[in-house]
């Protein structure tokens, strides 16, 4: 067949793939014979093969939607894909690449991973919800498939975080589906749902957590208002101590400087010292660069702020204006 013949033929293949994708049967029951798509997907032919049983009508690397719709067309009966491609999907950034597909099957399912695609067979099937014509799993589902593959307390963090703050889902939905689901992987996903609820909204915060426990100090309030005696703001510190009126603020500046960042800065401190509240400040790196260093601090500045008289402040109630 000449070169304009298959540019025909492929023209009319197209209209029955998905982004270029299709099942050799399917080529088969309009025409093109086992061997010719055999023939077809070897090196010089005009075809990739993708997933057993699956094509794609070009020899170019194939795109993301394409190995999305390739797994989709390989899994044959219902299935949802699931983990990092599917957060990526609903627009989330952190977390690792997506590796593979990963899709959820029904339990009575019998196909079998292969190649770039992760089938995972699941009693607890979800509810598809669809991006752009994909199936995927509601974002808690999702989210938590992804972590729970992975060991990486930071990765699993700023994943978690960025779903919950972008209001993809929230902590009880989270906490909800890990105690529906399997148990396996779950301990890290457990873990920075507990730092989550302690106000948490980033990597440096939650490593900011550990060491003011390690440093032995009170239950620490995270991102709270704090106002005067008058109801006046006066500023929300990334860590309060309302024991002893101590705020521990990471120092953004460190990674976002600017003369405006600079500025807000030091009207924040003067704010504070206005009142008499006592403020560390610790640059994110410090955290793991000399943890024990930031401990010592902190005890320092706990110490110093207990033995003088606490200022007139107070945590603004929810709802207060």
């Amino acid at each position: 067949m000449d070169r304009g013949a298959w540019d025909r033929v492929e023209s009319e293949l197209w209209k029955h793939s998905r982004f270029g994708v299709i099942r050799a049967s399917v080529l088969e029951t309009l025409g093109i014979s086992q061997t010719t798509t055999y023939r077809q997907c070897q090196p010089g032919g005009r075809w990739r093969h993708l997933l057993p049983g699956v094509v794609m009508l070009a020899r170019s690397l194939p795109t993301t939607r394409q190995r999305i719709e390739a797994a989709l067309t390989f899994a044959k009966h219902q299935a949802v894909v699931t983990g990092f491609q599917a957060a990526r999907l609903y627009g989330l950034r952190t977390g690792p690449d997506p590796q593979f597909v990963h899709l959820l099957i029904p339990h009575e399912s019998r196909v079998l991973s292969s190649g770039f695609t992760v089938l995972e067979r699941t009693r607890f099937f979800p509810v598809a919800m669809y991006r752009d014509g994909v199936p995927l799993a509601p974002p808690p589902r999702a989210v938590l498939d992804g972590v729970r593959r992975i060991r990486d307390l930071d990765a699993v963090r700023a994943l978690l975080i960025e779903a919950v703050q972008s209001g993809q889902t929230d902590v009880d939905q989270l906490r909800g589906e890990l105690d529906t689901g399997t148990k396996r992987g779950t301990a890290l996903p457990r873990r920075v749902l507990g730092e989550i609820d302690l106000g948490v909204r980033s990597v440096a915060e939650a490593d900011a957590l550990e060491i003011w426990h390690r440093a032995g100090l009170p239950t620490p309030h995270r991102n709270v208002v704090i106002v005067d005696e008058n109801g006046n703001y006066v500023g929300m510190p990334d860590t309060w101590c309302d024991e002893v009126g101590l705020a521990w603020e990471l120092d953004s500046s460190e990674f976002h400087y600017s003369k405006d960042a600079y500025a807000r800065t030091l009207e924040r401190n003067s704010r504070y010292a206005a009142v008499g509240i006592s403020v560390v400040q610790t640059l994110p790196s410090r955290l793991r660069k000399k943890p024990d260093a930031v401990v010592a601090e902190l005890r320092a500045a706990y110490a110093a702020a207990q033995a003088r008289t606490r200022p007139p402040v107070c945590i603004r109630k929810a709802g207060s204006t």
